[in-house]
């Protein structure tokens, strides 16, 4: 391992001169030069079409979304046949050309089409997924349908190099991670939906508490290394793009009914027309459930959720060498949950996993979320420019027990049999009534309010300089975001099992408001000959926030500029077999009202790897290592901080995570209209602490180099197999997570200080009956297992139990 390391600071010394040549920027679309000038938008995407009995269709091409249109590569054929790679004519088919998997029936609108339209081949960067030089993973709407998750962190965790921290069991507020960065509240992972910074504000508080419901999505992107610098501002790790639902070419329907266990619902419907000039759509989702938890006493632990969107789309100009269109998109969510921070000691959830305090009886959380965007397209030769308008507002109130007055949650439920923490745990759960203020339980509410709003245009143009093909994009986002809190607890006494309010004023713990103003920019260029695809670009940030706290009258500015250099590479070694890399400086800003000694996160980013693509095959090895001159960390509720340190930044100085992620999917077609999918991928990650640091979040507490961060797994395996055919099919799915250091160290783990490995089941299978009907059952965690996911904040938090559902689809 001592010499791995020296080659890899070896590395470093002849690859930073290359890092000023410019940066790999990700998603950028583009077509290919001399496409006709008629080709079909991203928003002309096709209805609905049921499986032919005779065999499987072909999986689509990923479409863009209409909200963020890109300009993708368009292959003119008919529905039945095989999509023809992009140029160079002998490169491999990308994986959602190949028709790598039947379709199931019935599928979401824009999901097939209809014979004489056209297919979209994914592109990245102005290349094909294939050829692109950088880690790129796309979850496809055959993918997606094909597991029927809700929960987002388990839809991710089938891609490499992404891990997540369980909490609710529901995925409500996902804790994502790429790459070894902090899991926390997806804190450290740009959030897009249809190219459009979803998070409440992810400049000024970058934890996302809201994430999109992930059913209701078409297709999902992953972009880590230096595919991903284009989506800032958050660019240590990668990103995470969510894609709609686009509108369809004619009129369509789609219903999607579902019930299961602990009265799980789910209601998913879905409308689109379109004319040659106008199109709309209209969805709308709802999904609840009871709650797998049982509170001490009765109540129920579940959730209600509810999504709509509208899209709108209008052609200005529709024939001619300049066209024009207007897309407009409306969203609306909300959530009532009754869910908690508080966990179990470790003895009783080896009892019972389900268990719940009574303590826990009056938290809940409530929120509600409005969205807007406006784009305008124009397009005219090999030139697109898709300029949009956007804000989100989101307000959200989540009622919770904090602490004790003389004692924190989290050390008594870690010790709860000590003669001085059994008075608190026999309160917390109900064996005890209250008899001092030292016991009384601090309960209230964190009120707080978002906005993110923001304007952003994207020009991109292909041509030609003698031998060299380009893809040039340029972007600007000029953006702001804010968030207003006021966090206020009262007081509640135990008595008789029950909470009863103790009669003090309310306290207000914190009342300020943080904001951020940033332009971001960034310019790139695929650069192609023959075989050799060079990417370089730039990326600026340009950041001006702002802290108010309300209580002490303190008033803090902020401001830092940052320029991320980088290159990536891909070399054709076969039509098969290439070979690419990368290097790139990630980035992370600090939230507004740090000291002024607090410096941003910084590092300096490696990735190789081999890709094999082959007609319904993908074999990819990527090695990958992350240099910080400083890494951050930012102290939340569900990390476990308590009000004085909450948002707080801490510095934690250089650090190394490096690791390994491999991928394999492969479609044996037997014949018959068979086919036997398979897919599977591995990551292997370590991590080091190279700097000694104090720090007031308990995650890292005291620091000493060589320590291992918190929530990143050694080792994590997902892997899936199945038949699939026209009349339906059956998957078998599982993940594998090695146990992870949930406070940051070295050497075995203290007791109390590592989740549990978790190996967990899924078997998801469908019917289709008619040519516009479908059954289907899903059946989650199938063994039922029962593992720590996660001690934070307070107590041991368990993965959800095993889950029976029987659904139906419907669609015209």
């Amino acid at each position: 391992m001592a010499w791995f390391k020296d080659r890899l600071r070896r590395a470093r010394s002849w690859t930073a001169p290359v890092l000023m040549v410019g940066f790999v920027s990700s998603s950028a679309a583009q077509s290919v030069p001399g496409a006709p000038s008629e080709a079909a938008t991203p928003s002309e995407a096709a209805p609905p079409v049921a499986p032919s009995p005779v065999g499987p269709a072909e999986e689509p091409a990923l479409p863009s979304t209409s909200s963020q249109p890109e300009p993708l590569v368009d292959v003119p054929v008919p529905s039945e046949s095989v999509a023809t790679p992009s140029a160079p004519e002998d490169a491999p088919l990308a994986p959602e050309q190949a028709g790598s998997v039947p379709a199931q029936a019935p599928t979401a609108p824009d999901a097939v089409p209809e014979a004489g339209q056209r297919k979209f081949e994914s592109v990245v960067v102005g290349t094909s997924e294939t050829r692109t030089s950088g880690s790129v993973h796309i979850l496809k709407p055959a993918q997606l349908e094909r597991y029927e998750k809700d929960d987002p962190s388990a839809v991710l965790m089938s891609v490499p190099g992404v891990y997540a921290r369980g909490e609710d069991g529901f995925g409500l507020r996902p804790n994502v991670g790429l790459r070894g960065v902090n899991p926390d509240r997806s804190k450290k992972v740009t959030l897009l939906e249809d190219g459009v910074l979803f998070g409440p504000a992810p400049y000024s508080a970058p934890a996302a508490y809201f994430f999109p419901l992930v059913t209701r999505m078409q297709s999902v992107r992953v972009l880590k290394g230096p595919s991903a610098i284009q989506h800032g501002p958050q660019t240590v790790a990668g990103s995470v793009e969510f894609l709609t639902r686009d509108i369809s070419a004619s009129e369509s329907a789609w219903l999607d009914i579902a019930g299961g266990g602990y009265l799980y619902g789910k209601a998913h419907g879905v409308f689109s027309a379109s004319t040659e000039r106008a199109g709309f759509l209209v969805e709308g989702i709802h999904l609840r459930s009871n709650g797998f938890k049982e509170l001490d006493g009765g109540g129920t632990t579940g959730f209600r959720r509810n999504e709509w969107m509208a899209k709108a789309r209008y052609r200005l100009v529709t024939e001619g060498e300049i066209r024009q269109s207007l897309n407009l998109k409306l969203g609306y969510s909300d959530e009532l949950s009754n869910e908690t921070y508080l966990g179990l000691s470790d003895a009783d959830f080896r009892a019972n996993p389900l268990r719940r305090y009574v303590a826990s009886a009056l938290d809940r959380m409530k929120w509600h979320r409005t969205q807007v965007a406006l784009s305008h397209v124009l397009e005219a030769g090999s030139l697109a420019i898709t300029t949009t308008a956007y804000r989100n507002d989101f307000a959200r109130v989540w009622r919770k027990v904090n602490r004790f007055g003389g004692a924190a949650i989290a050390t008594v439920l870690a010790d709860p049999t000590s003669a001085r923490n059994s008075i608190y745990y026999g309160v917390l759960t109900g064996q005890l009534d209250t008899s001092s203020t030292q016991d009384t339980l601090l309960i209230g509410p964190n009120d707080r309010t978002f906005v993110s709003q923001g304007l952003q245009s994207v020009a991109r143009w292909t041509t030609t300089t003698g031998p060299l093909s380009h893809s040039l994009e340029v972007g600007a986002r000029f953006h702001y975001d804010s968030i207003d809190r006021k966090h206020t607890e009262d007081a509640y006494r135990m008595a008789g099992g029950e909470l009863v309010s103790a009669g003090a004023p309310t306290a207000t713990t914190a009342d300020n408001k943080d904001a951020t103003h940033a332009l971001a920019l960034h310019v790139t260029d695929a650069i192609a000959w023959g075989p050799l695809v060079l990417t370089p670009g730039v990326r600026l940030e340009v950041i001006r926030s702002r802290s108010y706290d309300r209580m002490t009258g303190e008033d803090t500015d902020g401001s830092l500029e940052v320029l991320m250099p980088g290159l990536g590479a891909y070399g054709a070694l076969t039509p098969n077999l290439g070979l690419f890399a990368g290097a790139y400086r990630g980035f992370s800003p600090p939230s507004p009202g740090q000291p002024d000694a607090v410096k941003p996160e910084k590092s300096i980013n490696y990735e190789s790897g081999a890709r094999w693509t082959r007609r319904g095959e993908r074999f990819e090895v990527v090695g990958f290592f992350n240099d910080y001159s400083n890494l951050t960390a930012i102290c939340t509720f569900s990390s476990g901080c308590v009000d004085d340190d909450l948002d707080r930044q801490t510095d934690a100085g250089q650090a190394h995570i490096y690791g390994l992620e491999v991928f394999a999917e492969k479609t044996f077609r037997p014949g018959g209209g068979v086919t036997f999918p398979l897919s599977a991928s591995y990551t292997f990650t370590r991590t080091e602490l190279l700097t000694d640091f104090r720090s007031a979040d308990p995650q890292f507490g005291d620091v000493k180099a060589g320590d291992e961060l918190p929530y990143v797994p050694r080792h994590q395996v997902f892997a899936s197999v199945g038949v699939e055919g026209a009349l339906g099919g059956v998957i078998l799915s599982a993940l594998y997570i090695d146990s992870m250091r949930e406070k940051a160290g070295q050497g075995e783990a203290a007791p109390g200080e590592l989740t549990d490995s978790q190996l967990t089941f899924d078997v998801n299978a469908n019917w289709n009956f008619s040519r516009w009907g479908q059954l289907y059952f899903s059946a989650r965690n199938v063994f039922d297992s029962a593992d720590i996911v996660s001690r934070r904040p307070y107590g041991a938090r368990p993965n959800a139990p095993r889950t029976v559902i029987l659904g139906f689809k419907l669609s015209h």
